[in-house]
């Protein structure tokens, strides 16, 4: 059965702060199944998934020595929006 999750939702807000672990593969297998189940009913934490990804993706094709502060900065604007959006 299909659940429509609300942005914002406590349910949403939790998966918001464990995406690195979901990602990292740090989950337990049944947190992560849990997990898998709402991204597949909530596209707004699926698009954020995605662009978390798309994020760590990027930055890890920079070089160790620093990040551009053009790169934080447009990091630390997307981490805010969707901080709003989730209603943190």
């Amino acid at each position: 059965m299909s659940h429509t999750h609300r942005p914002g939702s406590p349910r949403c807000r939790e998966l918001f702060a464990r995406l690195s672990e979901y990602l990292d593969g740090e989950m337990d297998e049944a947190l992560c199944s849990e997990t898998e189940t709402h991204l597949e009913d909530c596209p707004p934490c699926r698009d954020f998934l995605e662009s978390l990804r798309r994020t760590v993706a990027l930055l890890d094709r920079l070089p160790a020595e620093k990040v551009p502060e053009e790169v934080r900065r447009e990091v630390g604007e997307s981490l805010e929006r969707l901080r709003r959006e989730c209603g943190d």
